[in-house]
């Protein structure tokens, strides 16, 4: 699948992975939205991004994927694209607010459902964004993908963890809202092939990867904090990649037209992907 053209959404795109991923995207010919709660950090990137890219290859939307109301009201933030700058709201829940989105890109190809943290303390935050974020933002896509309802098809890329393949005990909620991603992106694509979507939906699960959310993991563990020398032991046991080595995984996942309902483990030691039992008839 060539990238030219194509149109895609990140979450939490403003910094780390999702900016990773936003500039491989970038990089090989597509073009991205931007969805970031942090709208100085987005507003920053969009910036950098307009230097590098003709302004009108991206696009920064304000939004929070944990509050359905925000989600709902999500800002459009416009900047000097087109001698005019822009302020309204829209909404991501609404079919007419998506449309405005896909009418800019011409349509959406690409999903990926990157957002997400790590906190033990904050744990109903934690379900609420790594969870249910990856679930309204797949469903959400799927209502301009679908060929069923007129979309072109294309690919979901979900972001997990190594921690929803086996438990990282001092981060019992983390690792049961990536164990969840994984579940829920298998069973959606299958859903998808059994139902005619046309879109394919897998799922990266990297390792600690060199980002804030990892460098602060001690002080996010909540009633695990005593765990937390054992934490920093496991990741300098098993070692910590970089933000470019998870965004070149996911542009592996969504240009492989053979990938769907895939789980990719990707560590130091590099990319595997991983096989589940079946219990298909």
């Amino acid at each position: 699948m060539s990238l030219i053209g194509k149109s895609a959404v990140v979450t939490g795109a403003a910094m780390g992975i999702g900016r990773a991923i936003t500039e491989v995207l970038l990089q090989n010919g597509a073009k991205v939205a931007l969805l970031d709660v942090n709208e100085t950090a987005g507003r920053s990137l969009k910036e950098v991004l307009d230097r590098e890219y003709p302004p009108e290859r991206t696009l920064f939307l304000s939004c929070d994927v944990k509050s359905e109301e925000q989600i709902k009201g999500c800002e459009r933030k416009g900047f000097k694209t087109l001698d005019r700058v822009e302020d309204h709201r829209f909404s991501l829940c609404c079919p007419a607010g998506l449309q405005e989105t896909a009418e800019t890109f011409g349509g959406i190809d690409i999903m990926c459902n990157n957002a997400g943290i790590l906190n033990e303390a904050a744990w109903e935050k934690a379900v609420s964004i790594n969870m249910m974020g990856v679930i309204r933002g797949t469903y959400l896509a799927l209502e301009h993908m679908s060929k069923l309802s007129g979309g072109r098809g294309g690919v979901i890329v979900n972001m997990a963890s190594m921690a929803g393949l086996g438990p990282l005990p001092s981060c019992p909620v983390y690792t049961a809202t990536k164990h969840g991603v994984v579940g829920f992106t298998r069973a959606m694509a299958a859903a998808s092939t059994a139902s005619g979507y046309g879109v394919r939906v897998n799922v990266l699960c990297p390792g600690f990867v060199e980002t804030d959310l990892f460098s602060a993991v001690k002080t996010n563990l909540g009633r695990f904090s005593h765990m937390g020398d054992a934490t920093e032991q496991l990741m300098q046991h098993l070692g910590v990649i970089s933000v470019s080595d998870v965004a070149q995984s996911v542009l592996e996942m969504v240009t492989d037209e053979t990938l769907s309902g895939r789980a990719c483990c990707l560590s130091p030691r590099g990319r595997e992907y991983v096989d589940f039992p079946s219990f298909a008839q």
